[in-house]
């Protein structure tokens, strides 16, 4: 690990540091070492006092409470791995979306990324036995054509989307809203460990930063900024899957909604998708037939 990497790694846990906070100081010095060797005065003004200097002081001082060294010894005994949006590893799709995330904290087996065929699956956290039984329909025909799932390891759908990956022998990838040792929900701590034995726990966020509202919607970003595409199954009208649908729509990803009783406000968001505009799926070959990928019929 080259040293711009590691001094990126610590900015990046510093809270202070936000996406264009780490923007800017790149942008004065690509190397990063005005942290390391000017005053906070003096990068103050390097930095045309586009931040504040009572911000700089701040992140001096979080930087000077932890050594790189340290750090980088706690993410290995963590069995954290790190992928900047400099390495080679950093997953191509990601890098196209708005605001693409500096830093990838991954837990588990991050080859699983090099895999191109990603689809997100996203829905309510209270799934009614149909969203239940469709979820597990979806899941188990595309991961049999080689699918890897994206969720956000929410509970409801999201959680079982990347159970039924795993007992199909499929590849998944949870994306957190929070960093690794403030896992949310906790309810879902068991479900995670077992994803980290052969797949993906993912976040932009440092190991010790907690969850926060904001930062779910941003995480959404990343859930379809992973995937071809973002299919959503039982959302309500207000719902966070809708949030990630219309980043998928504005990342120029495919959207797909499974349509619902229209008696049921776990299918209000699903329908108003599709009388949107969002594609149609009735079966996994809806999707699959996007990407140039036919499915044998199914029954379920």
């Amino acid at each position: 690990m080259n040293i711009i990497t590691q001094r990126l790694l610590h900015l990046h846990r510093c809270e202070e540091v936000t996406w264009s906070t780490l923007q800017l100081l790149l942008q004065i010095d690509p190397t990063l070492s005005s942290c390391y060797q000017l005053t906070p005065s003096q990068l103050h003004q390097k930095l045309q006092f586009q931040i504040p200097l009572e911000k700089i002081q701040s992140i001096y001082k979080n930087l000077q409470s932890v050594t790189i060294a340290s750090m980088l010894e706690k993410y290995k005994s963590q069995n954290i791995q790190c992928i900047t949006r400099f390495d080679s590893s950093y997953p191509s799709a990601l890098k196209q979306i708005y605001n693409p995330p500096w830093v990838l904290y991954v837990k588990g087996n991050r080859d699983i990324l090099l895999n191109n065929q990603m689809l997100a699956i996203v829905g309510t956290r209270t799934p009614t036995k149909y969203g239940v039984k469709i979820t597990d329909y979806f899941v188990s025909s595309l991961v049999n054509h080689g699918w890897t799932t994206v969720s956000g390891l929410a509970k409801g759908i999201d959680a079982r989307v990347h159970d039924t990956t795993i007992k199909q022998n499929g590849n998944t990838i949870a994306v957190l809203g929070s960093g690794f040792n403030h896992l949310y929900p906790r309810e879902n701590l068991q479900l995670a460990n077992e994803i980290i034995k052969e797949n993906i726990l993912l976040s932009e966020y440092p190991p010790e930063r907690k969850p926060n509202r904001w930062q779910f919607p941003a995480r959404n970003r990343i859930i379809s900024g992973l995937s071809l595409g973002t299919i959503v199954i039982e959302a309500k009208a207000k719902s966070g899957s809708l949030i990630t649908a219309n980043l998928a729509l504005e990342q120029n990803r495919e959207v797909f909604a499974v349509p619902g009783p229209v008696d049921s406000v776990y299918s209000d968001g699903t329908n108003l998708l599709i009388q949107e505009g969002a594609k149609l799926a009735l079966t996994p070959e809806d999707v699959l037939i996007e990407f140039q990928t036919q499915l044998p019929s199914e029954t379920y």
